[in-house]
């Protein structure tokens, strides 16, 4: 593939990642790139985003229904209640990544994030999203980056906050994932116009 938005089989573009099987078609045309607020559901990308780093993002759209039935949706007080038992539980669960050091940041940050106000984890990720009239717009897969200024300044707000497993690559998966940054190729059918 060349890098540009190409054909899919329904003869719509899109970004070529999205074309090698079709959780991705769904994923992209469906949810990468669209706006996501609220704290429980910023946790969860959030929460995702960490479990990928070092594997492929389709390891985890594909457990992804797993890991919500093991992570009580998301739901950062449920989670931040988690005992050891459920640590246990959540180490053995094969529906999972069962990654220690994942699943332990994944519940220490719930038990810190139980503990700000409601919407603002919403409104600290948020503030980083850049304006948009400042970025360009990416013609091909080469065109998009894997870490950016902004990325890398919500990074350290995160870790300065507490949280874990929070570097700037994984900060710019989630600002891509949850539509901080539009990164849908020019000539993909999913870029917002």
């Amino acid at each position: 593939m060349s890098g540009s938005a190409a054909a899919g089989p329904d003869g719509r573009l899109r970004c070529p990642w999205a074309l090698s099987t079709e959780d991705y078609v769904a994923y992209h045309d469906e949810e990468w790139g669209r706006p996501v607020h609220g704290d429980d559901a910023l946790f969860e990308r959030l929460s995702l985003e960490a479990f990928q780093s070092g594997l492929s993002w389709i390891t985890i759209l594909r457990r992804r229904p797993g890991f919500r039935a093991a992570f009580a949706d998301f739901k950062i007080a449920s989670v931040a209640a988690f005992t050891d038992d459920d640590r246990a539980r959540l180490l053995a669960d094969p529906g999972i990544i069962r990654n220690r050091a994942k699943v332990d940041a994944t519940l220490a940050n719930a038990r810190l994030l139980a503990e700000w106000s409601p919407g603002e984890l919403d409104e600290l990720i948020w503030a980083h999203a850049p304006d948009p009239a400042t970025r360009p717009v990416p013609r091909t897969l080469a065109d998009v980056p894997a870490v950016t200024d902004e990325s890398t300044a919500l990074s350290k707000t995160l870790k300065k906050r507490g949280l874990r497993f929070v570097g700037p690559t994984t900060a710019y998966a989630l600002m891509q994932a949850c539509g901080l940054v539009d990164d849908h190729l020019e000539d993909c059918s999913a870029r917002r116009r």
